[in-house]
């Protein structure tokens, strides 16, 4: 099975029984805790003290969060693992993932820096059981670094008294340190310093929220607070880089907490669903409900198939293969977008039944839609996504081929990516030939909207102010995401054996959906005639195969019915 089963569940890295047995634990814990006790502690708010003593017991974030060298023997930074983590927290409550979210982000500028002593520090606090917190947002303007307020200046004796605040910072309250992001007073370079949020100089309080009840988001206030030359991370341009490389470590992992949600959703919906009679007929014998299933299955595992393939080229990442600064931003908008969409077809079949409290259907169908807004929004990626379109459709460069990377190996590279300038010259390997060896109706059809889109490109070239368009460059940008998430999808056909039928669904929305946004950039922008024509190429219907779509739900959507 392509999708999470705790109760069969399996890891492919049969060479590392120490963390197989590190993810049982877990699913242990969650499952003697069981749904009813999950669900009362996300109504009451209450601080899940709880997974915290569990994790600190079993050592589970010293294990996975340190990097080889600074923890025990058989600690790493293994990206294979921490997303399959981040997936198991996901399935079972997005609070349990937020706090261990929020520690990797808070890692990231520690790890990241050449300050060997908060390196052995934030190793040993995790070994304590300790949680990290990243100051980076800030109540007034966002995640706009440049216009941070948060302000160090420097003092006679080289320390330096910080001052400032932040905001949206969850873990903020337990954090065994929290990296902030502040200007040097004296020259306005960026700076990364930790702060220890028992310090009288520290003070937070909670911001309420609709979603992770039991998280605890928080402002921070720092007044005056002592900062020694020892407490500094990062200053100048290699601050500015970590604050824009720990967020891509980041935005990774928001993937897979959608991809945890939905499939938990979609047991518990095909449960009630094969198991409630309306006129007469169980609600899973209707033709549109087994539309609606059907279409959730092939878009919940597209979703797992890019973010699987999306970690291979993370760890494969070096200074000369940066494929992975494309393919990130799409795990985070693209991947959790398409959650919103398996989570609201999944509610339009069990309708009221998901807004009852006992169910978890009620936490995914709120928690679903908080993960395309963090980490910078989806528009913000969009348009990131944008810069690599050139190079990605027009100037393919050759490349090793990747394989499955499940190795058990610590990957460096993320904590050494160097200059975040430069995107537009990133290079990625042909998009076709990921295409060529497999036969799909539905994929042809793909192919040649994908040939459309580039001769709208080539032949409908946006004027100058359609280019300055921010809305008229994010529908763009829309479509030209389907490509390499697409790509992606192909090449993990080989590798997890996926049967034809199931990918021939997949693309089958692929068709649909490329076609509906290119008639929302038809309607939505004021485009001439010549690029009007040029746009309604892409229009396309799918190949619909009745025989096939049947395969699919006979074996693998009803099957799942009392699988968990």
């Amino acid at each position: 099975m392509i999708l999470l089963n705790p109760r069969k569940y399996s890891r492919s890295n049969s060479q590392d029984p120490a963390t197989l047995k590190l993810m049982e634990k877990t699913i242990g814990f969650f499952e003697k805790k069981g749904l009813a006790k999950i669900k009362a502690d996300d109504q009451s708010g209450v601080w899940y003290q709880d997974f915290l003593d569990f994790q600190k017991e079993e050592q589970i974030f010293a294990s996975f969060l340190t990097p080889s060298g600074y923890g025990a023997k058989d600690s790493r930074w293994d990206m294979s693992r921490i997303a399959e983590f981040n997936e198991i927290l996901g399935f079972y409550g997005l609070c349990y993932w937020y706090t261990w979210q929020v520690s990797i982000l808070g890692l990231g500028p520690i790890w990241m820096s050449k300050n060997e002593e908060l390196k052995h520090s934030a190793a040993k606090s995790l070994q304590e059981g300790g949680i990290f917190a990243f100051g980076l947002s800030e109540k007034a303007h966002g995640a706009d670094l440049y216009s941070s307020s948060m302000k160090i200046a420097p003092q006679a004796d080289g320390s330096f008294l910080a001052n400032g605040s932040k905001y949206y910072i969850g873990n903020g309250n337990k954090a065994a340190m929290v990296s902030i992001f502040a200007k040097n007073a004296a020259n306005d370079e960026y700076v990364w310093f930790t702060v220890d949020p028992k310090n009288s100089a520290y003070s937070q309080y909670k911001i309420n929220t609709s979603g992770v009840r039991q998280a605890y988001v928080a402002g921070i206030d720092i007044k005056n607070y002592p900062v020694k030359k020892e407490q500094i991370l990062s200053e100048g341009s290699e601050g500015w880089d970590a604050a824009l490389n720990t967020i891509n470590v980041g935005k990774y992992q928001l993937g897979w907490a959608s991809i945890g949600i939905c499939t938990h959703a979609l047991y518990e919906a095909i449960d009630h669903a094969a198991n409630r009679e309306l006129y007469g007929k169980h609600v899973t014998d209707f033709p549109h409900v087994q539309v609606l299933f059907t279409e959730a299955y092939a878009r919940l595992v597209a979703m797992k198939l890019y973010a699987l393939r999306a970690c291979d080229y993370f760890r494969v990442a070096s200074e000369n293969d940066r494929r992975y600064l494309l393919y990130n931003p799409i795990q985070k908008m693209k991947v959790t977008m398409e959650g919103e969409t398996v989570v609201e077809q999944l509610h339009q079949i069990i309708a009221a039944k998901g807004f009852e409290q006992e169910t978890y259907f009620e936490m995914a169908v709120r928690d679903i839609h908080l993960l395309p807004k963090l980490e910078g929004t989806v528009h913000v990626n969009v348009a990131l996504v944008t810069k690599f379109m050139k190079n990605f459709l027009f100037g393919p460069k050759d490349y090793p081929e990747v394989s499955k990377q499940d190795q058990m190996s610590n990957d460096l590279f993320l904590f050494n990516q160097g200059p975040t300038k430069g995107l537009s010259a990133v290079t990625f390997h042909d998009y076709k030939k990921s295409f060529a060896s497999i036969k799909s109706a539905n994929l042809d059809i793909f192919k040649e909207q994908v040939e459309a889109f580039k001769e709208f490109l080539a032949k409908g070239i946006p004027t100058e102010a359609q280019s300055k368009n921010m809305d008229y460059t994010l529908q763009l940008g829309e479509l030209f995401t389907m490509i390499p998430y697409a790509q992606l999808i192909a090449e993990n056909k080989a590798i997890h054996k996926l049967d034809d039928a199931i990918f021939e669904e997949i693309f089958k929305n692929f068709v649909s959906d490329f076609s509906k946004y290119a008639v929302r950039f038809y309607c939505g922008q004021d485009n001439d005639e010549n690029q009007q024509k040029l746009i309604m190429k892409m229009v396309r219907k799918p190949n619909i195969d009745a025989a096939n779509f049947k395969k699919v739900w006979d074996n693998y959507v009803y099957p799942l019915k009392g699988q968990y």
